[in-house]
């Protein structure tokens, strides 16, 4: 591939990853929207245009033209990788930012993490090649956008044993909240159709977090949701079951 044409395709795959518009992009570098849409058509445009757009995205030009391809981004980790991060919480904390999009100054400000602190933990996670960090804080994420914890990997186990239980004790009264347990006897027809209903429910949380995730940390919170369906009976009740 022509240098040109890694250029024009890391500028279309960090535009995704920012879950930036060619809009928002023509906004923050006072240009219309037709002209980026050419400009990332073509590729014909000026160095100056280029820094404009290096610094909308907040990357250097070295960063795009050393992104790895989209095909090459990682859409889950090894289960040593999760390994790794379940071995230590702080490594985990920022995995999970960092893979939602987190910026430097949004991680300080809101944890307990100064610079060398912070510093020290993405030199792990680059070594565990989780995330391509450059000193002083150039962070490039190695995870997909459809990336996602391996089941039944040691994160899966992580969440099902410390996780979890934590959050079903929560009361769930905010205006908000929605925690609904159903029971019925259903068809396996019918179980299908309410795995792909979840499926498309999951889908479309991870969208709305890719497109939040340019919105300032006081416009958005923490949110958490846990799909779970299964043929199962309550042990209780199976016990009473006629022998």
């Amino acid at each position: 591939m022509s240098t040109s044409a890694t250029l024009l395709q890391s500028i279309r795959a960090t535009l995704r990853e920012r879950g930036m518009t060619y809009r928002q992009l023509a906004a923050k570098i006072g240009i219309s929207e037709p002209t980026v849409k050419r400009d990332l058509s073509r590729g014909d445009f000026s160095l100056s245009r280029l820094d404009a757009i290096c610094a909308a995205l907040d990357v250097s030009l070295t960063d795009l033209l050393q992104a790895p391809p989209a095909k090459s981004l990682l859409t889950q980790l090894s289960e040593a990788q999760e390994r790794a991060l379940v071995r230590n919480p702080q490594l985990l904390l920022v995995a999970y930012l960092l893979a939602n999009d987190w910026k430097w100054g949004e991680i300080t400000a809101t944890f307990d993490f100064d610079d060398n602190t912070l510093t020290s933990a993405l030199l792990k996670l680059d070594a565990l090649r989780i995330v391509n960090f450059r000193p002083p804080r150039r962070v490039g994420k190695l995870t997909a956008r459809n990336f996602a914890w391996r089941k039944d990997g040691p994160v899966h186990e992580f969440f099902l044993a410390r996780v979890a239980p934590e959050f079903l004790r929560a009361r769930f009264d905010g205006p908000l909240d929605e925690l609904r347990l159903i029971g019925g006897m259903l068809s396996t027809a019918s179980r299908a159709h309410i795995k792909a209903a979840i499926e498309r429910v999951a889908q479309e949380f991870e969208d709305l977090a890719h497109r939040d995730a340019r919105l300032p940390l006081d416009a958005k919170d923490g949110c958490t949701a846990l799909f779970a369906f299964r043929q199962w009976e309550f042990s209780e009740f199976t016990r009473l079951r006629r022998r």
